[in-house]
C-alpha cells in the first residue's frame, strides 16, 4: 500500500489564503490528476483536477477543519465535477468492456489498467462498475483509486459515515457477483 499523503495534521488545518494556495496545489495535485485520469481519461484529467484546485481556492472559506482533513474535501470537489462528465466516464468504462487492454495505454490508468489485466477481468470489470448506480461507483472509486478511509469517502461526499460502509458493501457484491456471473456463463 503507497503512504498517504495529507495525513499530517497540518492537512487537517484550513486551507491557506490565496497567496499560499500553491502548497496544496502541489501536495494533492497528482493524487487529484490519478483519480480523474481513472475515472475519465487523461484527456481531460488537466482540466478538471485544475478546476478542482480553482473551485477550492474560490470555496476556501467554506472549508471546516471540523469535519476532516483537506485531502477528502478536494476529493469531493473533484467527485462533483466528475459527475458533470458522469456520460464520459460510462462510455468508458463501457468501451473498456468491450475493447482489449492493448487498445488503452496512458498514465495512472496504465497502471491499474495493467493490474487489471493481470488478473485477466479488466473487460468484465469494467463492464461491471459501469453498471453500479452513481452512488455506489463514487464511493467504490475514491476507496479503490484513491485509497480514501470510510471517513474521508464521507467528507468528500458529504454522505454519513454508514452510508459509506454500506454503498462500498453494496459495490462489491455487484460486482463480485457480475464478474462471477461472466467466468461462469
Amino acid at each position: 500500500m503507497r503512504a498517504r499523503t495529507g495525513t499530517t495534521p497540518a492537512a487537517n488545518a484550513a486551507p491557506p489564503p490565496p497567496e499560499d494556495f500553491g502548497a496544496v496545489y502541489d501536495e494533492h495535485f497528482p493524487d487529484i490528476y490519478r483519480y480523474i485520469a481513472g475515472r475519465l481519461g487523461r484527456d481531460v484529467a488537466d482540466d478538471i483536477a485544475a478546476d478542482t484546485f480553482v473551485v477550492a481556492l474560490r470555496r476556501r472559506h467554506s472549508f471546516d477543519p471540523a469535519r476532516g482533513g483537506v485531502r477528502p474535501w478536494l476529493f469531493g470537489i473533484a467527485t462533483k465535477l466528475v459527475a458533470q462528465h458522469r456520460r464520459q466516464e460510462l462510455r468508458r468504462y463501457r468501451a473498456l468492456g468491450r475493447v482489449g487492454v492493448e487498445e488503452v495505454t496512458d498514465g495512472h490508468e496504465t497502471r491499474v489498467v495493467n493490474w487489471v489485466t493481470a488478473e485477466g477481468l479488466q473487460p468484465r470489470l469494467a463492464k461491471a462498475i459501469a453498471a453500479l448506480s452513481t452512488g455506489d461507483r463514487d464511493v467504490l472509486l475514491l476507496n479503490a483509486l484513491c485509497d480514501l478511509t470510510h471517513g474521508e469517502i464521507a467528507q468528500a461526499l458529504g454522505i454519513p459515515y454508514g452510508t459509506v460502509g454500506s454503498r462500498l458493501s453494496r459495490a462489491r457484491v455487484k460486482v463480485r457477483s457480475v464478474l462471477e456471473e461472466e467466468s461462469h456463463g
